[in-house]
C-alpha cells in the first residue's frame, strides 16, 4: 500500500455500537485508508464497556484505540497523525 508500512501500523480497536453512525463513518473512513482494524461492539461486551468508560471516562462511542493512545469520536486529525496518514 502506497505509503502504508503493513509492519509498522499500531494495533486498532474500534469500540461501536450498533445505532451510532459516526462509528459506521469511523469504519468506512479506515477501511479506505486500508487500516486494519478489530471491532468491538459495547452493547455485546459489558467488560470492554466497562472498560473504555474507566479508561476514557466517556460513555459514548466511537472510541478508537491507536497503539496507546484513545481517540473519542470521529477525531479526522487526531486520527491521521497516529497511523501516518497523509
Amino acid at each position: 500500500m502506497p505509503g502504508q508500512d503493513k509492519t509498522k501500523q499500531p494495533r486498532v480497536l474500534v469500540f461501536t455500537a450498533p445505532t451510532c453512525g459516526f462509528c459506521r463513518t469511523v469504519k468506512q473512513y479506515l477501511r479506505q485508508h486500508h487500516i486494519r482494524f478489530k471491532e468491538i461492539d459495547i452493547s455485546r461486551d459489558a467488560s470492554a464497556a466497562r472498560d473504555v468508560v474507566r479508561r476514557t471516562h466517556q460513555q459514548g462511542v466511537p472510541v478508537i484505540y491507536i497503539g496507546s493512545k484513545f481517540v473519542l469520536g470521529f477525531d479526522r486529525p487526531k486520527i491521521d497523525k497516529l497511523l501516518g496518514l497523509r
